[in-house]
This record gives C-alpha cells, sequence and structure tokens, in this order.
C-alpha cells in the first residue's frame, strides 16, 4: 500500500534500519541520563511557588540581601497538668533543651521562653524558639541532630512532653514521607504492569516490551528533567506525576501498537505487511493521542504556578518521549524479534491455547471479546435507551461535584495521625493560637527609621490585635541598613485555615490601609503560609478559564483534523468531559462525605486538596484521548472500507476491546499504587485518576460511543464543504476489505 503520515513512514524507516533505529534510541536514553545527572536538578524554590503578595515579600527579602532561616520550636508542655513553667523541673527542661540544640551547632538566635514570655495563658506549656543556620531551601537536611538532642532532652524528663515542630521538621517530614512513597511506587508499578501484561499477552517476550519501552522513557525523561530544570525549576511532585503517566502511556502505547501487529499477523498477513499496517493506523492513532495528551499537560502551563508548570513539563515530556520510542524503536525491535516475540508462552493464557481450546468446544472463533460483543449487541438494539441510561448514571455520580469543597491540606489532613509532628503541630497551636503560622509583612520604605514610618509599625502592631485578627504578640524586627522591617503577626485561628484566612483578609484589607497603607512610598505584602494558601488558590481560581479552553480548543481542532468530521470532534469533547465530571463526583463522595474513604485510608479530610481538580481535568482530558482515538480510529477504518455505519461501529468496539481492557486495567493498577501512599493529596489523585480511567474504558466506550454513533448514524462523518480545507491528517487503510462480524444467534456462544 501507499505509505503516507508521519507515524507509517517512521515504522517503515525503523523496521529496514532497526539496529539503527535501536541504538540510537540507547544513546538517547543513555545520554539523556547522563547529561541530567551531570548538571544536576534544579528545584522550585518557596519563595518562587507563587505570584502576588506573596512572591512580592519574597523578593523584597531577597533584593534586600535578608536571609530569613528555616524556624524552629520546641513545645515544653505539663503531661500530668499540674507543673507549671515556674516549677524548678519545668524550668530544668527548658535550659537543658537550650543547651542541647545550641550543642548540635545547627542553630542559631536560640531564645528562652522567659525572655520572649513564649508561655500559654493556662502556664503548662512553653516555646523554645531558634532558627536553623544556612539556606532555609535546605533547612530539611540538617535538621535531625537537632532533633535528636531534643529527643535526648526528652528522655531525661519523662514528666513533660518535649517535642520539636517547625519549618525544617515539617521540610524533613514531608521530604522522608514522600520518599517512601515514591520508593513504593516505583516498586510496585513495573511488577503490577508486567503481571496484567502477561494476562493479555500470554508471552513474556511480548509482555516485556511495553514495560521495557516505558521504563527507558521514564529514566530518559528523568534525564530531561534536570537539563530543563535550568530553565523551567522542577520539584518533587513533578517525578511521581511523571513516572505516573510515564508508566502508563508508555505501556499502553506500546499495547495498541504490538497488539494490532499481532491481529494482521493472526489474519494471515507476512511480517513486513503486519508491520506496516500497524504502523500507519495504531501508529497514528499513537501520535494523535500523543500530541493531545502532551496539549493538554502544556495547559498547566497557563497557571503561573510553578508546581504545575513543572507537572506539566515533566508529564509533557514524558508523553512525547514515549510517543516517540512507540513510533520508531518498537517497529525496529518487533522487526528484529519477528515470530520470538511470542517467545516465553503461558499456558491458559496465550491466545493460540485459548484458539485451540475454542475448536476443540466447538466454538466459532470470531475476533474481538465475547463479553463487549454481548453488551454492544444490546447497546445497538437500543441506543437512546442506552445513551438515556448511562449518561444519567454519570450525571448521579458526577452531581455531588457541584458541591465540592477544596483547601490546601494541613499537616493532620496531610497525613492523619501517622506521624507524631502532627500531633505536636496540632498542640503548639491549641496552647499558642497562630504561633506555629504566623503572617509575616514585609514592610520596605526609603527611610524605614522614618517617623511616619515607625509611627505606621506602631499602629499596625496595635491594630492588628484590636481588631481581632491577632492575639498577639506582634513583633517587629527592623533591618535598618535595607531598610526593611519583618513583623509577625500570629493570627486568629490557628491551623483552622478557614478562621485565619478570615484573619489575614481583615489585615489586608482593613488594617494595613489604615495603618502602613496612609504612609507614601511604603510595600507591606503580607505572607506567610496561610497567606501563601490563600494566593494560591485566588491564582488558581484565575486559571482556570485559559487552561479550560485552551485544553478543550486544541484537542477539538487536532480530533477535526484527524478524522475529517465535525461530529465526532464535538461528542469526543462531550465525552471526555463527561468522564471528567463523574470523577470529580466521586473525589467529592470519597474524601469529602467520607463514603467508603476507610477503604483508602482517608478518614477525616473532609475536602478535596486545592490543585487537584484542574490537574484532574488536564490529564484526564488527555489521557480520556487514548482510547478514545484508537476505537475511533477503528470505526472510521472500517467504514472507510465500506460498512455500514452499525457493522463498523461493532467492527470498531469490538475488536478494540481486548486491548482497551488491558489497557485501563494497566492504568486503574497504576494510578491505584497511588491511592495507596501515605499522603492524602497522593491518594486523592490515585482514585480520582483510576476511576476516571475506569468509567472511561467501559461506560464511555462501551456504552456511550458507540450509543451516541448509532443515533447519529452517517452523520458521525459530516464535515460542512467550508471545512474541507482544513489539513488531512488521516491515515492509509490496510489494503484488504474489512469484513463484517456475523450477528450471533441469541444465545449462541461467542469466540474470545
Amino acid at each position: 500500500m501507499r505509505v503516507r503520515g508521519i507515524a507509517a513512514r517512521a515504522g517503515g524507516w525503523s523496521a529496514r534500519h532497526r539496529w539503527a533505529a535501536v541504538g540510537i534510541w540507547v544513546v538517547f536514553v543513555v545520554v539523556a541520563l547522563a547529561v541530567g545527572t551531570a548538571v544536576g536538578r534544579v528545584d522550585v524554590k518557596e519563595s518562587e511557588q507563587l505570584r502576588g503578595e506573596t512572591r512580592t515579600a519574597a523578593e523584597i527579602v531577597k533584593d534586600a540581601g535578608i536571609q530569613q532561616p528555616a524556624g524552629e520550636t520546641v513545645l515544653i508542655q505539663s503531661e500530668d497538668g499540674r507543673t507549671t513553667a515556674t516549677d524548678p523541673q519545668f524550668r530544668a527542661a527548658v535550659t537543658a533543651v537550650v543547651r542541647a540544640v545550641e550543642g548540635t551547632g545547627q542553630v542559631t538566635e536560640v531564645t528562652s521562653p522567659y525572655e520572649t514570655k513564649s508561655i500559654s495563658e493556662d502556664g503548662r506549656s512553653a516555646l523554645v524558639q531558634f532558627a536553623m543556620r544556612g539556606d532555609a531551601d535546605t533547612a530539611g537536611d540538617r535538621v535531625e541532630p537537632v532533633l535528636d538532642a531534643v529527643a535526648g532532652v526528652q528522655k531525661e524528663h519523662t514528666g513533660l512532653r518535649i517535642e520539636e515542630v517547625g519549618a525544617a521538621s515539617i521540610q524533613k517530614t514531608f521530604a522522608d514521607a514522600y520518599g517512601d512513597d515514591f520508593q513504593q511506587a516505583e516498586l510496585s508499578v513495573v511488577p503490577v504492569a508486567l503481571g496484567i501484561l502477561l494476562i493479555a499477552f500470554g508471552a513474556l517476550v511480548a509482555a516485556l516490551l511495553p514495560v521495557a519501552l516505558a521504563v527507558t522513557a521514564i529514566v530518559a525523561t528523568t534525564g530531561l528533567m534536570g537539563i530543563v530544570s535550568h530553565l523551567q525549576p522542577m520539584d518533587n511532585t513533578a517525578n511521581s506525576v511523571m513516572l505516573l503517566i510515564g508508566m502508563a502511556v508508555g505501556v499502553d502505547y506500546c499495547l495498541f501498537y504490538l497488539r494490532r501487529e499481532r491481529e494482521e499477523r493472526a489474519a494471515g498477513r507476512d511480517a513486513r505487511t503486519a508491520l506496516q499496517i500497524a504502523a500507519a493506523t495504531s501508529g497514528h492513532a499513537i501520535i494523535v493521542s500523543g500530541v493531545t495528551v502532551c496539549a493538554a499537560m502544556a495547559g498547566m502551563l497557563f497557571t503561573g504556578l510553578a508546581t504545575f508548570e513543572a507537572m506539566g513539563l515533566a508529564s509533557l515530556m514524558v508523553v512525547a518521549v514515549a510517543m516517540v520510542g512507540s513510533v520508531t524503536v518498537l517497529p525496529a525491535l518487533l522487526s528484529l524479534l519477528g515470530t520470538r516475540v511470542e517467545k516465553g508462552r503461558v499456558p491458559f493464557l496465550h491466545p493460540e491455547w485459548r484458539r485451540r481450546r475454542n475448536e476443540r468446544l466447538g466454538r466459532s472463533v470470531q475476533e474481538g471479546s465475547r463479553l463487549w460483543a454481548a453488551v454492544l449487541r444490546v447497546v445497538l438494539a437500543r441506543p437512546a435507551v442506552s445513551l438515556a441510561v448511562a449518561a444519567g448514571v454519570l450525571l448521579a455520580v458526577a452531581a455531588p461535584a457541584l458541591g465540592m469543597k477544596t483547601q490546601n491540606l494541613t499537616l493532620d489532613q496531610e497525613f492523619g495521625n501517622k506521624l507524631p509532628i502532627v500531633a505536636t503541630y496540632d498542640r503548639v497551636n491549641d496552647a499558642f493560637p497562630g504561633g506555629s503560622g504566623p503572617a509575616s509583612v514585609v514592610v520596605r520604605a526609603k527611610d524605614i527609621n522614618a517617623p511616619e514610618v515607625t509611627t505606621a509599625l506602631a499602629d499596625f502592631r496595635a491594630q492588628a490585635i484590636s481588631s481581632g485578627a491577632s492575639r498577639g504578640p506582634v513583633e517587629i524586627k527592623v533591618h535598618d541598613a535595607e531598610n526593611v522591617a519583618l513583623v509577625s503577626v500570629p493570627l486568629v485561628g490557628g491551623s483552622d485555615l478557614d478562621r485565619a484566612s478570615k484573619s489575614l483578609e481583615l489585615l489586608r484589607d482593613t488594617v494595613r490601609p489604615a495603618t502602613l497603607g496612609k504612609v507614601a512610598g511604603v510595600q507591606a505584602p503580607i505572607t506567610g503560609e496561610v497567606a501563601g494558601s490563600h494566593d494560591f488558590n485566588e491564582q488558581l481560581l484565575g486559571s482556570v478559564v485559559p487552561v479550560f479552553v485552551f485544553v478543550v480548543v486544541f484537542a477539538f481542532l487536532l480530533m477535526l483534523v484527524s478524522f475529517r468530521s465535525l461530529t465526532v470532534a464535538i461528542t469526543s469533547i462531550v465525552l471526555n468531559l463527561l468522564s471528567v465530571c463523574a470523577a470529580y463526583g466521586i473525589l467529592v463522595i470519597v474524601f469529602q462525605h467520607g463514603w467508603g474513604a476507610s477503604l483508602v485510608g482517608a478518614q477525616g479530610v473532609g475536602a478535596v486538596v486545592t490543585w487537584l481538580p484542574l490537574f484532574l481535568f488536564v490529564i484526564l482530558f488527555g489521557l480520556s484521548m487514548d482510547y478514545h482515538v484508537f476505537v475511533v480510529s477503528r470505526i472510521r477504518e472500517a467504514r472507510m472500507r465500506g460498512l455500514a455505519t452499525k457493522q463498523a461501529i461493532t467492527h470498531g468496539v469490538v475488536t478494540t476491546a481486548g486491548v482497551v481492557t488491558s489497557a485501563a486495567v494497566i492504568m486503574v493498577a497504576v494510578f491505584a499504587i497511588f491511592g495507596t501512599l501515605s499522603m492524602q493529596s497522593m491518594k486523592q489523585m490515585g482514585v480520582g485518576l483510576a476511576a476516571a480511567v475506569l468509567i472511561d474504558a467501559t461506560i464511555i466506550r462501551g456504552v456511550l460511543l458507540p450509543a451516541t454513533m448509532a443515533l447519529l448514524g452517517e452523520r458521525n462523518w459530516y464535515l460542512p464543504r467550508w471545512l474541507h480545507r482544513l489539513p488531512d491528517l488521516t491515515h492509509d487503510e490496510p489494503p484488504a476489505p474489512v469484513v463484517a462480524p456475523p450477528a450471533p444467534r441469541p444465545g449462541a456462544p461467542l469466540g474470545v
């Protein structure tokens, strides 16, 4: 056949130059990893995470050359409720803590609660405060000796509770938990995917190919992330997302390609023709799907949030690498292996074994899935009813999303009661409301010691307390040489983010304009943990519309030129949006309302993490195209060969059911692994993705898509005359005509 299209040409070249193609791929993976390791990876700094007031405050501090070390706090608290801060035993413990932390050589600015009046109202709790030496962004790497020293004091004073919490210790907690989670995911993903592929293919070599492609794509992208990080800083979340997406799409793309090549050989094609057909059909579908996924991931770049930009870029790169590998090195490997791809056959699982079993049992051998053929028979017999029922179910599942509550998870919501530092954080907040996460006002003036500035600072301190935003103490630290003052304001509400956010708004909207805002030339952005959460939410909300418009419009245009059908493009968008909305509903049901939350260890969360809805929309909209493009490509292929629309639908859905089911099971298994991790944000991400893919591969592709196309009939292929000038990205079809599968008699057995 005449070869047209990038995928077909790439596959043909790779098959002819197979050793060169494999060699180029290996060199690319090795060089990318080596260069990325050599140049190192640049991670996003806290000060670069956001825009708005939080970013402005960070820039003022940076421009002034002021080092803001990571603050740490040691809580000394009476366990029996009778000992107070004035008792000798309590004073001895405070002195021991001060000596112990100073003795590590890792801290500075150690203060006693008797000097700073950091003693709770009931007198049973006190805080020893200090700062970690060195860069605040890496303080978590140096805090362990300090934690050990505090633990040593605790052993000597058993009548008191002595615990440490702060920016560095929380940073270390996150890093350790995240590292353990990431390692668990890495160790679980590959065996799970390999096991499912072994069941799907029934041969060890065939099962190893998709895993090898996905793993090498992930390795190469790891190196590329290091290189690109010097232009766009990365972070640990981007690592997890890259692993997740890389494993899912890498395996899926290879699965689509290998399954089609296998199918053509089983139909009697010679090896060269089978590979050529797979390149022109599945290879084309992979490119369309890959470009759509990349475009969806690129939508994250519109948020302006450094973490989202890192996740989007990492996901985009791993999808692009997996896509290129699938249409280049995979044909070369299949050409090299030939029939040896069937080596390591597993009894009971290999298609040949199943074919012989069917012959012995006298069953007709038909291509496709018996289960989905039966489902499709019902759907196509009553497409309107099937459409109404399936759409109704999904809309019912999606309905709870209308009441979705999003928030940045607090430490206790993220880790529950699994980590001791969570309980320490809560105890500090209970004894000193707002003290563990105060707001910080960064004041810059031409002359920080000018009378009007000094008066404004004093007024701000007084009104912050009188307005009810803070109970104090409000501390002011002036840097004379830099003309900057740092004001620390404990917020009323403490770890209750809703109450603390109201206190923050009171400071920003009422107290600041009435005091510092009246002095010309004074900047006073308010930052801190609560402010950062507030600014993140505001910026994320502002980016929803541009991200949504970009992703939807690009996907629509790509589907339009890939299938030369306005109807297919529109239905693709609608069905994908429906699966995303259903996933939102499941997240709300499980994590907000708590139905079935105990099954994934998510009790008591009560909200969906702020960044997840937009993240899920981008990821799912891209990944949903995998199945949609693959199934619709087979339907269109059959239609272009002369089958009636209903016959083409039957052919396309039934013949792709096996590979779509296998691909979906792998994706669900990979995503579900993240649902078992300790961090609640990772659980929510894993459950949301797994649920959406499961819905997409079953209800959407098995019921809604064929029912919709059956109702539309020939209108599926409608393209207005004025759109005929659009680029034609369709592919050539296999040379042999497609034969409609015979309609089985009611009750007759179907082949596997």
